[in-house]
């Protein structure tokens, strides 16, 4: 045994779990645990964000990103309730982080001290993992207890520690059993299972495969299984990279964040194929269609409508024995209709990104990242219209990664996923895609990026105005109060900040800023870069709901839509079956 601080027994814990940097704002009620980190400063990095949200935004990033642990602290009070949006961002997406919250010393605890708060019982509902010491020698024992709960739950975790606890000295001797959680167990696959799944294929006439982050190790066996049975695909927005974004048999995602594509092929299915995905909006597709659920959570398992068939499985290893049952199926005539109705859907963006007659529209400046990101970038996503138009154009077809607020959805995301981005993968090009309305809410950490040398490139779209809730305005008839503000020199800002402003406001300008960006990079620049985008306030082309099938509705409820929502050369998927 070795004589040390709980605060820097609490650090030997996270190293052992592979912790190498943790985020946070030190404070008189957490000043001996961080000073546990200095003393580890060569194993942890300590990252000073400037505010306590961005450190748990940007730990829920790190699980999001790397599946490891993600690791925030903040004081007793305000620092531990600055905590929270990162907190449930985690829980909602079920990635495994872990906060340690600093408490008034234990001689002043119930005496209504200065920032002093019952803390334990404001995470109840957060996780059924939040413990208070009550000796400095359960710190360490506790921390590694948190974190096997955070990896068995896939959720966040939280150890609140008395100041005074953690500056005394115990006897610490490291586990032994460390990272047991880590292995991966053997699982069965049923092969009855298999068959169901292969003889309802076998039945289907439209058959499409849908999947979610559940299948984000197993994109070898989506395309095998697409290619083989001439199936499209489909995903959820956070999982899409599971099927390569370039691939014809791809057609996006359906719904606010979707396509025309996926719209149309998910409404025509006669079999839908959830696999790794508890798809919410599932219960509001047509009655008609025949489901199979494939998901290695029980509770999931129909939970969000009636499904024909459930299958409790990993979905990598059943797609594997799937992918074995019959002969390849030649392309079918559904699969061929999706495949030219993406193909319009790709063009019809393009031709939107080329007119910049009446103002830079946002799909250009989408187009022009895909054009200049690297095979292995990381895009960190925020909240709004700017998410919509991400996913719709990013490429997600090589080693790229992508890390968003998917159920939670809380607008200031990007600027923290990128800060774990780059930290997490320090030789890769990482964007962080924002409105001014996110980014004006973390836009302070800005500063964080500039401090540890990080050349994130900052994209953010300046229309003014908080475009995904203008949207629902125009949907519900409503005056669209509150949702306007003023807007700001982003570029003169981030020179201000010691970062590398560059505003853009046409085709023009935005293909200079990428030049010169590309040159900095080529230097070897370590300065956060920004890019001040003026686009056109534009109403995105809702996917959610296209009534534009001639076969359901009458021609000019389909003139209106396609009028309203800026679609041309885009013939129905009906009438390309029809063909």
């Amino acid at each position: 045994m070795t004589k040390m601080s709980a605060g820097q027994a609490l650090a030997k814990v996270l190293e052992s779990w592979d912790v190498d940097h943790i985020y946070g704002i030190t404070a008189d009620s957490i000043n001996n645990t961080v000073d546990g980190l200095y003393q580890e400063r060569d194993q942890i990095k300590y990252i000073q964000v400037r505010h306590e949200e961005v450190g748990a935004l940007a730990a829920t990033a790190d699980a999001k990103l790397t599946g490891k642990v993600g690791v925030s602290f903040g004081s007793a009070g305000p620092g531990a309730t600055h905590l929270f949006n990162g907190l449930y961002d985690a829980k909602m997406d079920h990635v495994p982080v872990v906060a340690i919250i600093g408490q008034s010393a234990t001689s002043v605890m119930n005496t209504y001290y200065f920032q002093e708060m019952d803390q334990d019982p404001m995470f109840a509902d957060l996780t059924d993992f939040h413990k208070q010491a009550t000796n400095p020698e359960q710190i360490p024992y506790i921390m590694d207890q948190a974190i096997r709960y955070a990896y068995q739950h896939k959720g966040p975790a939280v150890v609140i520690i008395p100041d005074d606890l953690s500056g005394e000295e115990i006897d610490f001797e490291p586990f032994k059993s460390t990272n047991v959680i880590n292995g991966v167990s053997e699982e069965v696959i049923n092969d009855q299972a298999v068959d169901d799944v292969y003889d309802m294929l076998k039945a289907a006439k439209h058959p499409v495969l849908w999947v979610g982050l559940g299948m984000k190790n197993a994109r070898d066996e989506v395309i095998a299984f697409s290619e083989k049975f001439s199936v499209p695909v489909v995903s959820t927005a956070p999982a899409t990279g599971v099927m390569p974004t370039d691939h014809p048999n791809f057609m996006g995602s359906r719904g606010r964040l979707g396509t025309k594509p996926a719209f149309e092929v998910t409404q025509d299915a006669d079999l839908i194929i959830l696999a790794g995905t508890n798809y919410p909006f599932s219960r509001f597709l047509p009655s008609g269609i025949k489901f199979v659920q494939i998901n290695n959570a029980l509770a999931d398992l129909g939970k969000q409508r009636d499904v024909d068939l459930a299958v409790l499985a990993d979905g990598k290893k059943f797609f594997q024995k799937l992918n074995q049952k019959g002969e390849a199926i030649p392309t079918t005539p559904f699969l061929k209709a999706a495949q030219e109705d993406k193909r319009n859907w790709d063009a019809w963006l393009d031709k939107v990104a080329d007119d910049d007659s009446d103002g830079l529209a946002p799909e250009a400046v989408i187009r022009a990242i895909k054009e200049n990101a690297s095979d292995d970038a990381v895009f960190g996503l925020d909240v709004g219209n700017n998410l919509m138009w991400a996913i719709r154009q990013l490429p997600l077809n090589k080693n790229q990664k992508l890390s968003m607020s998917a159920w939670f959805g809380t607008m200031g995301y990007g600027l923290p996923a990128t800060i774990a981005g780059q930290l997490s993968y320090p030789d890769s090009q990482v964007f962080n895609i924002a409105g001014d309305g996110g980014f004006a809410m973390v836009m302070q950490d800005l500063l964080t990026q500039v401090q540890y040398d990080l050349p994130i490139i900052n994209v953010v779209l300046e229309n003014k105005v908080f475009g995904f809730i203008q949207h629902e305005k125009i949907q519900a008839a409503q005056e669209p109060y509150g949702i306007n503000f003023i807007g700001a020199d982003w570029a003169g800002f981030a020179d201000s900040m010691g970062a590398i402003g560059i505003k853009v406001s046409d085709r023009k300008s935005l293909a200079e800023a990428f030049a010169k960006i590309n040159e900095l990079q080529k230097s070897g620049n370590t300065k956060p870069i920004l890019i001040d985008a003026k686009i056109k306030n534009v109403d995105p082309a809702d996917t959610s709901f296209m009534p534009i099938d001639p076969s359901q509705f009458d021609q000019d409820t389909i003139d209106n839509y396609n009028r309203i929502s800026n679609l041309f050369d885009q013939p129905a998927l009906q009438d390309l079956l029809d063909e």
